[in-house]
């Protein structure tokens, strides 16, 4: 086990389990609110609202600044159609047939809980409701493979056999992140790779998995903005996102609340 990546404490996985509900909690509260005409800037405040005044957490992407970037502006990402992830809200409002990703992250006594859903507006076309379907399915996927004993490459060959198997791309410039005190933690969780490759995964570790898939090639750019990130071919692009703890059995999903969608 590298020293970089730090097993959680019972006290700890407690924490996460509270940090990783309410994250779930804010995509519940603000589902109703994802519909035609809204702006994605007027999501970012309801759930900007929701974290600080009923939650009392504290929106983790507001001024977040890794290196090499800006301070990011908003308390959420709303990446989409061809946007893959990072992307800022604004006046964009949404239209029939988009399909939009809220990646939501809050910090809750100082622990960080991750989470991301997919939500269709209005009526999808039939592409972009089955990459989002096959999205899910791949993060389950990965998921599945979470076990002691288990290596980190198990999960990202699992989903990208899954997806390249539909006839989709996995992009492979981001991974999933441990995650606890630190938004990004080690371990990096690839998205793609090679069976039995990769730390062991031992129990007390805490990641996300959060797979973006596309319908086209896996190439990306970035906005002149320094932060949304977009397929290069502008082919839709899709996320789902769990926060995972890895149990002496197996796995448990920490990012789960009333209404987060059940397992495929």
């Amino acid at each position: 086990m590298p020293n970089a990546v730090h097993l959680k404490t019972p006290d700890e996985i407690q924490a996460m389990r509270v940090a990783c509900r309410l994250a779930s909690e804010v995509l519940d509260f603000i589902t109703p609110h994802v519909r035609v005409g809204v702006t994605t800037e007027e999501l970012d405040r309801l759930c900007h609202a929701f974290m600080v005044e009923e939650q009392g957490t504290i929106p983790a992407p507001l001024h977040y600044c890794p290196p090499g970037h800006t301070p990011y502006p908003k308390s959420i990402c709303t990446s989409v159609n061809h946007q893959v992830c990072h992307g800022i809200p604004g006046s964009r409002i949404l239209k029939n047939g988009d399909s939009v990703n809220l990646d939501i992250t809050v910090i809750k006594e100082g622990f960080h809980g991750d989470t991301s859903r997919m939500f269709c507006v209005g009526t999808p076309g039939k592409q972009a409701r089955r990459l989002c379907d096959i999205t899910f399915e791949a993060l389950w996927k990965g998921i599945r493979e979470v076990a002691p004993g288990k290596r980190l490459g198990d999960i990202g060959h699992a989903i990208q056999q899954f997806a390249e198997g539909a006839g989709f791309s996995v992009v492979r410039e981001f991974c999933g992140h441990g995650i606890g005190r630190q938004f990004h933690e080690e371990p990096q969780v690839l998205h793609y790779g090679q069976k039995n490759t990769g730390i062991p995964l031992v129990p007390g570790m805490i990641f996300t998995i959060e797979p973006m898939i596309n319908t086209g090639r896996r190439d990306i750019r970035q906005l002149a903005d320094g932060w949304t990130i977009v397929t290069a071919d502008h082919s839709l692009s899709a996320q789902w996102e769990h926060t995972l703890l890895v149990t002496e059995t197996g796995y448990e999903v920490l990012t789960v609340s009333a209404g987060t969608p059940p397992p495929p």
